[in-house]
């Protein structure tokens, strides 16, 4: 089961994020629901290469893990500051986690 859809909302701020340019003027929260997005993807090829994670407490640091890199990868090419950072990490945080507590995966 998919977290995220391909038409969902974290998927149209995935490609909103990755086509703008340099220093754009992109909040926390789409920089948020990208990072959910791009964790999702991520978790997904983790589980098909490794299998599914022993548990609910290591599938949330593996999306914590992947959504991380993502934001402080958006943040460094985009010319973004700190406290969007932070914001977009706690965001990215609470949408991971809630599509992974609703997959009804664990």
């Amino acid at each position: 089961m998919r977290l995220f859809h391909h038409e969902s909302d974290e998927a149209s701020a995935y490609e909103e994020v990755q086509n703008s340019p340099h220093k754009a003027e992109l909040s926390h929260q789409l920089i948020a629901a990208a990072a959910s997005y791009e964790a999702a993807k991520a978790y997904e090829k983790h589980c098909a290469e490794n299998g599914k994670p022993d548990s609910h407490a290591k599938a949330k640091e593996l999306i914590a893990a992947f959504s991380g890199a993502f934001i402080d990868h958006i943040i460094e090419t985009k010319g973004l500051d700190f406290i969007d950072k932070q914001k977009a990490h706690h965001e990215a945080k609470k949408n991971t986690e809630s599509a992974l507590e609703n997959s009804g995966q664990y």
